[in-house]
């Protein structure tokens, strides 16, 4: 692993411009709503983070849960675990989850599929990156920041074998 080099893909500064628009659509469309944003762990952390600040609204609630369908490997296993669940209902209220990278489509779409079993208001998905070369289920995404080319990416809360979340941009592990 020490001879991989990084290239980076999306800067820090691009990231954030594009975290700023999202949150900014995403208070005007639940302007005077509760809106329990639901971060996918471990990935989308930092993007959350970033994200929640740029709503500008106290009717904001955190919760996370986590999520595996890759384990230490650069491709999903289709298989998902919940490694995590959430610490709160969600019934009756208006969910936006919160995700790093939407490829294959089959974790969202079982994410999906249990959160609405929960009888939210509503259920939105806000995707940091998405990679349709790779999908396998049609999955619409309400709030996207970047769609990719098929890349294994790292940075910004994405990692490889629990390495480079910590990096400020998103780069292509080569």
């Amino acid at each position: 692993m020490e001879n991989r080099k990084v290239r980076e893909l999306l800067s820090a500064e691009r990231i954030g411009k594009r975290v700023a628009e999202l949150g900014a659509e995403i208070a005007r469309d639940f302007e005077g709503k509760e809106v329990v944003l639901v971060g996918v762990l471990k990935g989308s952390f930092l993007f959350m983070a970033d994200l929640a600040r740029a709503i500008p609204s106290e009717h904001v609630l955190i919760d996370f849960l986590g999520l595996a369908s890759y384990g230490d490997e650069t491709r999903s296993s289709g298989v998902v675990q919940i490694t995590a669940d959430l610490t709160k209902p969600v019934e009756g209220k208006h969910v936006v989850v919160v995700e790093d990278i939407v490829d294959t489509g089959l974790t969202m779409a079982y994410l999906l599929e249990n959160l609405r079993t929960r009888h939210p208001a509503s259920v939105k998905l806000c995707a940091l990156l998405h990679k349709p070369s790779r999908a396998v289920r049609q999955i619409p995404i309400d709030y996207l920041g970047f769609t990719i080319e098929d890349h294994f990416v790292i940075g910004y809360g994405l990692d490889y074998a629990q390495r480079f979340r910590n990096l400020p941009f998103i780069g292509v592990l080569e």
